[in-house]
């Protein structure tokens, strides 16, 4: 039952993630980028880098020499950072930026590709086979490595770039102290699902051990 959303998360994942890079930057660059900016705008966006994430655990442990040539994607631990990440892609999404921009034709598509069914899928996954029990409190401070580091490039590039992929994160736009409140937030929110992350993998593998219940 776990091989079946992991072959379908890989699946949509790859086509996703393809799809997005070949309508996104041909649309960047009639923007005004050039093709090096357009490739940095688009792996700027947290959802991008988190799909890719998911991918790679999935074609690690797909491959049967997973273990060889991903080694650090194909681990525990990686598996339930990556599920707290993108469950937070799809939050965030959800919750604040829907509806902000009115997505059409193959843009809608990866849409809701990459913050709907893919989330859903690598979750599902990880519920069902990826969740071992193997996590530890300690691992909530390795996860938080992603984000905070993201949010750091995201700051600092803003005011080299003139831009930022989120607008809640538009110093120039909103402000410092209103950025740095959506940061306090999002990170907070992070934690949360860590922390429950943690409860749900070792309840799912305890529920695993448990014998099945005799007539």
């Amino acid at each position: 039952m776990g091989r079946l959303p992991q072959v379908a998360g890989l699946a949509v994942g790859v086509i996703a993630l393809v799809l997005q890079f070949a309508i996104t930057i041909p649309a960047s660059m009639e923007a005004g980028r050039n093709l090096p900016g357009s490739i940095i705008f688009l792996f700027s966006y947290f959802t991008i880098l988190t799909n890719i994430g998911a991918v790679l655990v999935h074609a690690s442990l797909l491959s049967s020499t997973g273990y060889a040539w991903l080694p650090a994607f194909a681990g525990p631990r990686m598996r339930a950072g990556v599920a707290v990440s993108i469950t937070m892609v799809s939050i965030i999404y959800i919750t604040v930026l829907a509806g902000l921009v009115q997505m059409q034709g193959l843009f809608l598509l990866c849409d809701v590709l990459l913050h709907y069914v893919m989330p859903a899928l690598f979750v599902l996954w990880w519920l069902v086979t990826g969740a071992d029990g193997s996590t530890r409190w300690s691992d909530i401070s390795w996860w938080m490595v992603y984000p905070l580091s993201y949010l750091a490039y995201v700051l600092v590039r803003a005011p080299i770039a003139g831009e930022v992929p989120y607008p809640f994160l538009d110093v120039a736009k909103n402000g410092a102290a209103s950025v740095a409140w959506s940061a306090l937030v999002t990170t907070g929110l992070f934690v949360v699902l860590c922390v429950i992350a943690v409860f749900v993998d070792h309840g799912v593998a305890r529920l695993r051990k448990s014998p099945l219940p005799t007539r």
